[in-house]
């Protein structure tokens, strides 16, 4: 069978017709614009309306960013152009001229965890400074140029061109006086300053002085500091004390002592971060409007003390206002018969007390709150503050009941007299009465005599009635009377003294003092120096006859305890200050190690310890007093520093919670 035969092949033909005009290019394709956008449109119809949407995002995205580029650039472009036009319109430098507002202590910076190799800072030229708060004039901080370009409008002003001439140092170290610091990326400024008052006192004019370098003493102290620092803010932020063992705190008032006590001590050694950290605490939760009952001096002189230093070395103007809130509140306690205020106040009501157990006051707490209230009526034009107060010394200067210038421990809060008479001492209750008479003096101006009688008086009884020399080493002490009876009990507290005597004798006072100062701190570092742990007793009894194999020092059960006080830290300041001498720095170096050997606690902070015979075991107490950031450590990083206009003592003078206050001008 055969299959068919395939059918003949087909033939397709398409028929073209060319017109004359397009044979010769006119309407074929030529690459022409026409040809192309007809081409290009034919080709965008052609796309799927999801590939058209995309495509148009993408355009306007591109679009977008390159906007943002355009303007980011033009800013900088046109900050750079500014910047060069300030440069060139520097002023130059007029040999000899002084600036206006001279710098008495600059802003902190942060001080870094790993302390760089010391190096002093090139002196610069004399800035522009602004105005500072009253009383004082604050230092702009010198920044590099990386710091002033990202400077937020409204910080301090600095002298223009000042930016070529530190770009150069850009990677050494920031020395500003009492502090040196790697430069910050970040500084924020203190906030407007308060209207001045009325008559306010005013710093010297002085030339600016080359800066002095931190040494390895003080970086020390700023890491013993940092050490209690990060205990008390892991454990204790904005309660009254730590309790570093148990890493909890212990509350006292509720009104964060140990921050606000600490305050000028973070500016002073240059802990900018720290000192900002506690500044907003300050601002959001410092609450003074609650029911609680405050001691009037201690709020006195750690809070309202510890808020007018910050003021005043920071200028921030809210420090100033709660100072003010506090004073207001505190001025209840001065509603008596006498107007010898009551120990006890609440800050919430608006009443006052003394004691559950006596209507007595002592007399070194209604004597010692005086720098305080005066300052601030200083700062506020209100005269009530200092009213009040100069009425408690006035009243106790006319008083009876006075051996040669030396006061009894209490005081009557209703019939105005002393009591429990015939007891004398430098210690606890009476201490800091013989330090405010002197410092008010200072304060005032060297104007008011009457207190310048009681301390002068006061210096000669205790030379006549408490003043002896112990065995082996004669050492010089002051002791204590009681109705006629001495005692060779000296409390750590007294060695305030020698300090005191010192600051007496820089004033101008009898050049004995200087000497007595001097032989009062030996026996205070001998108090460390005798003791097994190179820590002192809070208490000690001086042995007054020779006696085989029996040191000078001795100690009694209950009083080897040590709460880690400043004051032998706080004389050693002075002395070392006044005279030079090395080995006051030398002496509170050892105190510092002692401390860090003995008191430190890994987790962070100090603790005051009950047996300082017993190096093996100390026997923390597992509390950290407010005073030890607040004043010890304050007074160890003065004393270390070579710089005497670090705290220039000639321009201010401390409370006895270690806060600078300025020394008023003549008006």
């Amino acid at each position: 069978m055969y299959s068919a035969s395939p059918p003949p092949p087909r033939r397709d033909f398409i028929s073209v017709t060319l017109s004359p005009g397009e044979a010769a290019g006119a309407g074929g394709y030529n690459n022409s614009k026409a040809w192309r956008r007809r081409s290009c449109w034919r080709k965008w119809k052609q796309l799927s309306r999801l590939q058209r949407s995309i495509i148009l995002f993408l355009f306007a995205f591109l679009a977008v960013c390159g906007v943002i580029s355009y303007t980011n650039m033009g800013e900088q472009w046109k900050s750079l152009r500014k910047k060069s036009s300030e440069d060139q319109k520097t002023e130059p430098e007029i040999p000899g001229l002084k600036p206006a507002n001279p710098a008495v202590l600059p802003e902190p910076q942060k001080a870094e965890a790993n302390y760089p190799e010391l190096s002093p800072q090139k002196h610069s030229k004399p800035l522009h400074v602004r105005r500072g708060p009253p009383n004082l004039q604050i230092r702009p901080p010198r920044r590099d140029a990386r710091v002033k370009a990202r400077d937020v409008a409204g910080k301090t002003e600095e002298e223009p061109g000042q930016a070529d001439k530190e770009e150069k140092t850009e990677k050494s170290i920031i020395s500003w006086r009492g502090a040196v610091i790697e430069p910050d990326q970040s500084t924020e400024p203190p906030s407007s300053i308060i209207k001045e008052p009325e008559k306010p006192s005013s710093v010297e004019v002085e030339d600016q002085k080359e800066p002095v370098p931190i040494n390895e003493r003080q970086m020390a102290v700023i890491e013993a500091f940092r050490h209690a620092w990060k205990g008390y803010k892991a454990f204790a932020w904005g309660h009254d004390e730590l309790k570093p063992l148990s890493k909890s705190y212990s509350e006292w008032f509720g009104l964060g002592l140990t921050l606000i006590d600490a305050l000028d001590t973070m500016w002073i050694l240059g802990l900018k971060e720290e000192f900002e950290e506690a500044k907003k605490w300050v601002a959001t939760d410092l609450l003074l409007d609650k029911n609680v009952d405050v001691n009037l001096f201690e709020s006195t002189i750690r809070i309202l003390g510890g808020l007018l230093s910050a003021y005043h070395l920071s200028g921030d103007s809210l420090f100033l206002e709660k100072a003010k809130d506090i004073g207001s509140r505190l001025m209840p306690a001065f509603n008596t018969p006498s107007k010898i205020p009551y120990s006890d106040v609440n800050i919430g009501r608006g009443t006052a007390h003394p004691p559950r157990w006596t209507s007595d006051s002592t007399v070194a707490e209604v004597t010692s709150i005086q720098l305080e209230f005066r300052e601030l009526s200083h700062l506020t034009g209100d005269k009530k503050f200092q009213k009040a107060v100069d009425a408690v010394m006035k009243h106790v200067h006319s008083l009876s009941g006075k051996n040669d210038g030396l006061v009894p421990m209490f005081i009557n809060t209703n019939s105005g007299q002393f009591t429990h008479l015939g007891v004398y001492t430098l210690g606890a209750r009476a201490d800091s009465y013989y330090e405010y008479l002197l410092k008010q003096w200072i304060q005032g101006g060297k104007k008011e005599n009457e207190l310048l009688e009681d301390y002068m008086r006061a210096i000669e009884g205790v030379k006549k009635h408490l003043l002896r020399t112990s065995q082996p080493k004669k050492l010089t002490f002051v002791g204590e009377l009681a109705h006629g009876h001495f005692s060779a009990k000296m409390d750590h507290l007294v060695c305030f003294l020698p300090g005191t005597l010192a600051l007496g004798a820089h004033n101008g006072l009898t050049a004995d003092h200087m000497e007595l100062a001097k032989a009062l701190i030996e026996t205070c570092y001998q108090m460390y120096a005798q003791v097994e742990t190179g820590l002192s007793p809070e208490i000690v009894h001086f042995n007054l006859h020779a006696q085989k194999d029996r040191k000078d020092v001795e100690i009694k059960p209950a009083d080897r305890h040590n709460l880690l006080r400043p004051e032998t830290v706080e004389s050693l300041f002075y002395l070392y200050r006044f005279t030079g001498d090395k080995k006051y720095q030398d002496w509170g170096w050892e105190i510092l190690q002692n401390f860090n050997k003995y008191t430190r606690v890994p987790s962070g902070g100090y603790t005051s310890i009950n047996n300082v015979q017993n190096p093996s075991n100390p026997e923390p107490r597992d509390k950290m007093e407010s005073f030890f950031l607040g004043e010890t450590l304050k007074y160890m990083f003065l004393l270390f520093s070579d710089d005497v206009d670090l705290i220039n003592l000639d321009k201010y003078v401390f409370n006895t919670e270690a806060h600078p206050l300025p020394i008023w001008a003549p008006a």
